[in-house]
Parts: structure tokens; C-alpha cells; sequence
């Protein structure tokens, strides 16, 4: 699942070339069962996609500021929002977390699912990502633990970071960061051909003291 140096946004406009939809357009689980109990403010979102997740938020009561690398994805999510009537209050921009990240101090910053075959400086971007929350903020990576059972063989020989991995490379100082949530979760899930299975989900919620 490596392909390092392709790319990032010429790999992810193909990806969402086309006509037909990638994701479920529900919401990831665990972003719905932390937020859910959060007082809206402002979100940023790493790599929206098709917008799923900014539209939930944006429905609760957020106001969102949804990023990705692709211009395809960014014109799917904006559709999706303006469908659910949800585009005033979630502005989109296009950027390669790599080289430039979006202004801003959040409430809240969700990274679900973060990972690319083409060029991503993630521990970088996950650092930067801390930097963006605002104190008494949320900074909320949710990662695979494992390749799903219907993925490639690349996939299966890709190396997930552990949450231990991911925490020392956040590298932050446990007196200013408050971690409310530590450690994995299971969820079901549905295949592209229907299969089911459950997952392993590695969850890290931290708050800025």
C-alpha cells in the first residue's frame, strides 16, 4: 500500500473521478459517539472526503471548516452539503496537508482514517493538527488498526501505527494535554460485495488543558 512519492493530489482526483459514490455517506462511528456529547463550536476536518463527516457536524450544530487534498472530493462534499442545506455553514478548502495547513485555532480537530499511498508527511500533519486546537479543545485521531479482510494484498503488508506509535509521534507534554480516551474500539462493517466483519478501530481523544 506504498507509493510514496505519487503525487498526493493526483492520486486522490482519480480516486474520486467519476460518477458514482465511494463512501456509505454516514458518518464515521466513533466521530458520532465522542461529538455527540460535545457542545458545537468550531471543527476542523482533515481530509472530508465526500463530506460526510462535516455535514454531521455541521447538522449538530458546528461550524466546519472541511479540508482535502482532491478538488473531486471537495466538489462531491460541497453537493452533499448544499443537498442537506448545510453549505453556510461549512467552508471547504483544498490543501496538501503536507506542505500548507488551514489557519485557525478549533474546538474540536478530527482526523478519521488519515492514511495515503501517496505522499503524506503524517506525522507532520497529526502535529500540526495538535497545534491547531484551541485550549479546552478536542484533538480526535481515529486510525485502522489492521487492514479489513477485503482489502489487497498491499494493504495487508502496509505497517498501521499503533496508538502508542502515534502518541509518541504527536510528542506532546502530558500537562498540557489531557487524553480522555486512549486505546481501540470494534465496529461492524460492510464490504464492497456485501461482506460483513468486525474491525478494529485505534482511538485517540485528547483535550488542550
Amino acid at each position: 500500500m506504498s507509493e510514496p512519492q505519487r503525487d498526493a493530489q493526483e492520486f486522490w482526483d482519480e480516486f474520486y473521478d467519476g460518477e458514482e459514490r465511494i463512501w456509505s455517506g454516514r458518518v464515521n462511528v466513533q466521530l458520532a459517539q465522542i461529538a455527540a456529547g460535545l457542545a458545537p463550536g468550531r471543527a476542523l476536518e482533515l481530509g472530508c472526503g465526500e463530506g460526510a463527516d462535516a455535514i454531521w457536524l455541521a447538522e449538530k450544530g458546528w461550524q466546519v471548516l472541511a479540508v482535502d487534498v482532491s478538488a473531486n472530493a471537495l466538489e462531491r462534499a460541497r453537493a452533499a452539503a448544499r443537498r442537506r442545506e448545510m453549505l453556510p455553514h461549512i467552508r471547504f478548502e483544498r490543501h496538501d496537508l503536507s506542505d500548507s495547513f488551514p489557519a485557525g485555532r478549533f474546538d474540536l480537530v478530527s482526523a478519521q482514517f488519515l492514511h495515503s499511498p501517496a505522499r503524506l508527511e503524517r506525522e507532520t500533519v497529526l502535529r500540526r493538527a495538535a497545534a491547531a486546537v484551541a485550549v479546552g479543545g478536542r484533538l480526535l485521531i481515529v486510525d485502522h488498526g489492521a487492514a479489513p479482510p477485503w482489502a489487497d494484498e498491499q494493504a495487508h503488508a502496509h505497517h498501521f501505527d499503533t496508538v502508542a506509535e502515534v502518541l509518541a509521534g504527536l510528542g506532546l507534554d502530558d500537562a498540557r494535554w489531557e487524553r480522555l480516551r486512549v486505546g481501540t474500539a470494534e465496529r461492524a462493517a460492510v464490504g464492497p460485495d456485501g461482506q460483513t466483519a468486525t474491525l478494529t478501530d485505534n482511538v485517540i481523544l485528547l483535550r488542550r488543558r
